[in-house]
Formats: C-alpha cells, structure tokens, sequence
C-alpha cells in the first residue's frame, strides 16, 4: 500500500507555478469575497491568500459582514469584473443565509471563474473541454497522474453527486477514458459497486463511513471528505485503519486531496490570465 502525498504532490506543482509566474512580465491576480465570519472559510481565505504570495500571484481579500445585502455583493463582483488586474474571482461558499449563491455564481464574468461553477464552465466539463478545470477534482486527477495510475479503461466509482465535487470528478474521470459510475445516498447495494471499483473517489461528508468491506483488494482510494471523529480529530470519508490494508494506493485526511484543491486554484488562474491576454483559445 502507498499513501499518495498530496502535500509534496502539491508543493512540487507550486514550485512550477512560482517558475512561471516570475518569468511573466505582469502578474496574474485573483480576488476572493468572503461575506461574514464563518470560522472554516476564514481559515481556507487566509490559505488562498498565502498560497498567492508563495507564488508570485497579485491577490485581494474582500471581507464584507455577515448582513451584506444581495445588491452590495453584486456591485461587488461587477467591479471586479471590470477590474484589469483581477484575472480570477472567487466568492467563499457557503454564503450567509438570505443572499443567493446561485445569483451570485452566475454574475461572475466566465472568463474570470476560477472555480468553474458557472453554466458556461459547467457546460463545457461536460462537452469534454473544459476551460477552468473544478479545483477538487482537478486535483485528485493531478495525485493520480504523478502517482503513474492509469484511469484509461479502469472501473472508477465515484460515491457522491454534488456540483462541486461528485458530478465533474465523473466527468473528468470519464474524460480520461475510465469507465463511471456514480453513487449516492439512494444508491441500493453501495458496498458491492464499491467493491467492484478500480478506482474510487468519495465525496459525502460523513466520517469514516467506507470501511474495508466495500473495497476490492488493490484498489486505488481517493478521500475528499473533510470531517471530525468521535475524538474531535479531522478525519475522511473512508475508515483509513481499515481500508489501507487493501488499499494499493490512498490519500490521507489530512494531507492527501486537500492541499491540492488550493494549488489547482493557482493553475486557473494563470489560466485565466491567459485567456484574457488573447494567449489561449
């Protein structure tokens, strides 16, 4: 069994992206909005944030109260929308209850949606050539490259559906020439697709809860969850202790998905920069 290492996986692609950035002669910028005070995304803010300094990349904090109207959060992003130093913007989900995310999603400039939540970008993960990869699962088929683990004709399951990880890690896996099922919470007999999976990647917030019995031997096991155990300790989606030990290869929690999501961040918004110079088509 290996552990795939996500955080020297991640350090090593930002060493490349810190080569790149300082051979441009203007640098990219990236903006985030957080609106309130919610403890978790003050901390992934700060994260960004040095991320960006780390590699050269130009990037602002925008901080508004957790009783910010609609209206302010818009006028907002169409300022940065029209900002020429901002390449990326990126607004911290979940917002305060009351504003909609949907809205706001969808008032971000395309070109500037370095998260590739908007239709547009949704749209073209699923025609097969995205512009902005998701983050997340950008990053998990990142570990799985420099892993050397070919996903061409594997039977990949990925146990989760949601919009920001479920739906376009099947895509990308599908994209890569795997064969994709996907699983969720109305899935009848969970444990014997998981057990058939060559690959699989789980995503659904509930601690620990893919235990050994649900892994064929020797397959590859991809954790996105972020939770806390029974001791207060952050912990994945998968049982670790028990999954390893049929497990080829595993990311652990911490250290495993998670630094990759932030480094993907970067790589779209250098991409971003690029679209908008007339670099990229």
């Amino acid at each position: 069994m290996k552990i795939i290492d996500g955080k020297a996986i991640s350090m090593a692609i930002r060493e490349e992206i810190a080569a790149e950035v300082a051979e441009m002669k203007e640098k990219p910028g990236l903006a985030v909005v957080i609106v309130g005070d919610d403890p978790a995304s003050k901390v992934y803010v700060r994260n960004k944030h040095k991320a960006c300094e780390d590699t050269g990349i130009y990037s602002e904090v925008h901080e508004l109260p957790a009783d910010t109207s609609q209206e302010k959060l818009l006028s907002l992003i169409d300022k940065l929308n029209a900002d020429e130093k901002i390449n990326g913007i990126l607004v911290q989900l979940p917002l305060p209850k009351g504003l909609s995310e949907d809205e706001v999603i969808a008032r971000i400039d395309p070109k500037k949606d370095v998260d590739a939540f908007s239709a547009s970008n949704v749209g073209h993960i699923m025609l097969g050539d995205p512009v902005f990869l998701p983050c997340t699962p950008a990053g998990v088929m990142e570990l799985l490259k420099r892993s050397g683990i070919e996903v061409k004709g594997k039977n990949c399951v990925v146990v989760g559906r949601s919009n920001i990880v479920g739906k376009p890690m099947a895509m990308l896996l599908l994209k890569a020439d795997g064969t994709v099922t996907i699983c969720h919470s109305k899935t009848r007999n969970l444990a014997e697709i998981t057990a058939k999976a060559d690959i699989l990647v789980v995503a659904i917030g509930r601690a620990k809860f893919i235990t050994a019995d649900m892994v064929s031997e020797g397959a590859v096991v991809i954790d996105v969850g972020m939770n806390r155990d029974e001791n207060n300790k952050l912990c994945g989606d998968v049982d670790f202790a028990s999954v390893s030990e049929k497990a080829s290869y595993i990311t652990p929690v911490p250290g495993g998905v998670g630094p990759m999501t932030i480094t993907m961040l970067l790589k779209n918004t250098i991409t971003a920069f690029r679209l908008q110079r007339g670099e990229l088509q």
